[in-house]
This record gives C-alpha cells, sequence and structure tokens, in this order.
C-alpha cells in the first residue's frame, strides 16, 4: 500500500479509503491510485486485514436438500453479491437433514472464520433444523413462503399462487386444479394455502391436490391421471417443469392447450416462453432473495439493523397457455 501511495502522489490513508470505495474520494484521486493499483499489480493482504478489521471478509452458505431452480438461483444471487461486495464464499451442501447435521455443517464454518452465514431451507426439516440453534455469527435464512422476519428473507408465494388461481378463475373457469409439489417442501405448503384461500373466497369447489416431485417425468405421469379422472379445464402448477409434463401428458390425449386447458406455472424459468404454447406463470426474482441475503447478513455484521424489507412479491406473466373458459361440448 505504501507502494500504491508513492506512485499515486496520495497519502495511505487516501489508498485505503479508495480500495474500501469510501464515497469522500474525488474521482481524479480515485483514478490515480486504480491505476497504480493496475501498474504495480497490488493485491490486499487480506489475512492482514482480517487483523485490523476482525473481519476476514468470508461468508458461509449452506444449501439443504434437493437443489431446485429457487434455491439455485438464490445461491447464484448470493455469491454474485458476495462478490461485488469484496467477499469470498464457502459452501456447505447437506443431502440429509437434521438438527445434528445442521449443526456440524453451521460449527464447520465458524471454525473456516466466515463473518456469518446464509441458509437456504427450501425444506421444512432444513428450517426445523435451524430453529433454535446458537450460531456465534450472525446467521440470515431464505425460507420459501415464509413472513419476511428479522433473519428471514423470502418470497411471499402464497400470494403468488392465489394471484395464479385467481388469473384463472377471472378467466371464467368454474374451479382450478393443483398440481402440487412433494410433501416436505415449504414452497407446496405456500403454494397450496394459496391456491386454496382462492378458491375459498371465491365459493368454488376444491379438488385434492395432485402430487409431483419438481420433475417434467412427474408431471406428466401425474397429469395422465389427472386429466382422464378430473377433467380440468384449468390446471395451476406448483413448478414451471411440472407444467412441461402437464403439456406433454395434454398433447397425447388430444386436449388442447389453451382452448380446451389452460395452463398456469410457477417460477419463470428462462425455457417457460418457448414451451409449446408460452406458458402464462409466476414469476419469482430468485437473484433479488441472494442479493438481499446478503444485504440482509451485512447489516448485522456491520451492527446496523435496519427494520427488514418487505417480503420479494412475484408477479404474473401471461403467456399463450391460457384462456377463457369455454365449456366442452
Amino acid at each position: 500500500m505504501i507502494d500504491v501511495a508513492r506512485l499515486a502522489g496520495v497519502s495511505q490513508q487516501t489508498v485505503s479509503r479508495v480500495l474500501n470505495q469510501n464515497a469522500f474520494v474525488s474521482k481524479e484521486l480515485q483514478e490515480r491510485v486504480e491505476r497504480a493499483v493496475r501498474e504495480l499489480g497490488y493485491r490486499r493482504n487480506n489475512a492482514a486485514r482480517a487483523l485490523v478489521t476482525r473481519q476476514t471478509m468470508h461468508l458461509g452458505v449452506v444449501t439443504a436438500g434437493p437443489m431446485q431452480y429457487g434455491p439455485a438461483q438464490a445461491l447464484f444471487g448470493i455469491a454474485e453479491a458476495a462478490r461485488e461486495l469484496g467477499y469470498a464464499t464457502s459452501l456447505v451442501s447437506l443431502g440429509d437433514i437434521d438438527r445434528e447435521t445442521m449443526r456440524q455443517a453451521l460449527d464447520h464454518l465458524v471454525a473456516d472464520a466466515v463473518d456469518g452465514i446464509i441458509v437456504l431451507a427450501p425444506t421444512v426439516a432444513a428450517a426445523d433444523a435451524v430453529e433454535g440453534l446458537a450460531s456465534s455469527v450472525p446467521l440470515v435464512m431464505f425460507e420459501p413462503g415464509a413472513l419476511d422476519r428479522p433473519r428471514t428473507v423470502a418470497h411471499d408465494e402464497v400470494m403468488g399462487a392465489q394471484t395464479a388461481t385467481q388469473y384463472l378463475l377471472d378467466l371464467g373457469h368454474p374451479t382450478v386444479h393443483h398440481l402440487a409439489g412433494p410433501p416436505g417442501w415449504l414452497g407446496s405448503a405456500a403454494r397450496i394455502e394459496g391456491w386454496r384461500r382462492a378458491l375459498t373466497e371465491a365459493g368454488c369447489p376444491i379438488a385434492e391436490p395432485r402430487v409431483g416431485d419438481w420433475t417434467s417425468a412427474s408431471g406428466y405421469d401425474v397429469s395422465l391421471r389427472m386429466l382422464q379422472r378430473d377433467k380440468p379445464t384449468a390446471v395451476f402448477t406448483a413448478n414451471d417443469q411440472m407444467a412441461i409434463g402437464l403439456l406433454k401428458a395434454a398433447s397425447e390425449l388430444g386436449i388442447q392447450v389453451p382452448e380446451d386447458l389452460s395452463v398456469v406455472g410457477f417460477d419463470d424459468i428462462p425455457e417457460a416462453q418457448f414451451f409449446k404454447p408460452g406458458l402464462t406463470t409466476m414469476h419469482l426474482d430468485f437473484m433479488e432473495v441472494g442479493h438481499r441475503c446478503v444485504e440482509r447478513l451485512l447489516q448485522y455484521i456491520r451492527g446496523s439493523q435496519t427494520p427488514p424489507e418487505p417480503v420479494v412479491a412475484p408477479f404474473l406473466v401471461p403467456r399463450a397457455s391460457t384462456a377463457p373458459y369455454r365449456p366442452r361440448s
């Protein structure tokens, strides 16, 4: 840093301010310091910096259960936000989840000298495993469908499912069937709750939800039976991958989408617009959730606790898979 300051013709304090992205440095000085940093190939000594600041600039992340689209995108958002802010990340991925394995994961990251930990907890088991566990460093959780509490970041998936179902009811469909996610997932429970709430408030009949496992294969298998037995005119699927299977099953049975059957998905995966027909779905910004997890965690690390931001609200993306209700002959 002394060499950088000498080459740039500034004080060491100014170099430190530039490297720490302090706003109270003129653009001209910032450019001089950055030019000197590039010319000298300067890299800050993180070990020395940790001794001074008592921070390692290192965040831990725990993932639990199979890595579905949403948690995977949230993980990418966490890594992106952390990197932009100068933090490295360490990942611990858990398969079987209980309090002991979660405790071991947290202890491992604490021993690795992280400044804080983010837990991606998409399942009930993962959320229960964290509940009540003490951590010697700040901890924040992504918990799908949960209320946004001080250490929790979430989507309002209940509202999202209710919006999707109400959209189909507003198209005139007498009721909406549901292809649900597997038991034990927080997202599954939240989406069932929102779907039921919309039907209950509208006074519509509620059929028992059909259950898949998030995959297109399960969506296909379950939908073959549902379409033949229940003969729905509208289906809300708990994710877009299962909607792919539903569209294939409908095609094989000679059911036209959207003329005979309207379909709404959930998540808005990048491929949804290229389905045939393009899939109407609820868009969830999982990258934004990852960014908020990092922002919330850094608030705790820096001791500046501000009120939690509202949960991230999903929104409907209408495409060609839905149409007004038309009674079948």
